[in-house]
């Protein structure tokens, strides 16, 4: 499979931080190791990722926006911002573009304000609790949506 658009790969806040955050929780693989992982495994299934990080929702958000013309599908962990931002939401539901949210930890097992995301309402998929393999799972996924036209 060759895509010519790849997938973009976004996350939020303080993922920029793993391995030194609460690696108890998070895991000891750095954002680093994340990148790795995307782009090998999007190498494997034919695909190319577009990495990015940042703190910024505004950031993000316009990411986001030119994905509707760059990108095949959106692979996200919007940190924090799962919880709380509509903008994202309306930003990723007007690309028109598969989504896959990932989240390291099971936010369904975790304090009760991480049990709700917004992203979830438009997303193709949501892996959480898997670690950082729910990255490559996510990028699995995603090779199967933009093969089916999904």
């Amino acid at each position: 499979m060759s895509a010519a658009k790849p997938v973009l790969v976004l996350t939020g806040p303080n993922l920029n931080m793993l391995g030194v955050r609460e690696p108890e929780v998070y895991g000891k693989e750095t954002q680093q190791d994340v990148e790795a992982l995307c782009h090998k495994t999007a190498e494997n299934l034919g695909l190319k990722a577009d990495f990015r990080q940042s703190n910024s929702e505004g950031d993000l958000i316009t990411w986001i926006q030119e994905a509707r013309a760059r990108h095949a599908a959106i692979i996200i962990n919007a940190g924090a911002y799962t919880h709380t931002s509509i903008a994202i939401l309306d930003a990723l539901t007007l690309t028109e573009l598969p989504v896959i949210e990932v989240h390291i930890t099971n936010i369904h097992a975790r304090e009760k304000f991480r049990h709700r995301s917004y992203i979830s309402k438009i997303a193709k998929a949501v892996i959480c609790g898997c670690g950082v393999e729910g990255y490559g799972y996510a990028m699995q996924t995603a090779a199967k949506l933009i093969k089916t036209g999904a």
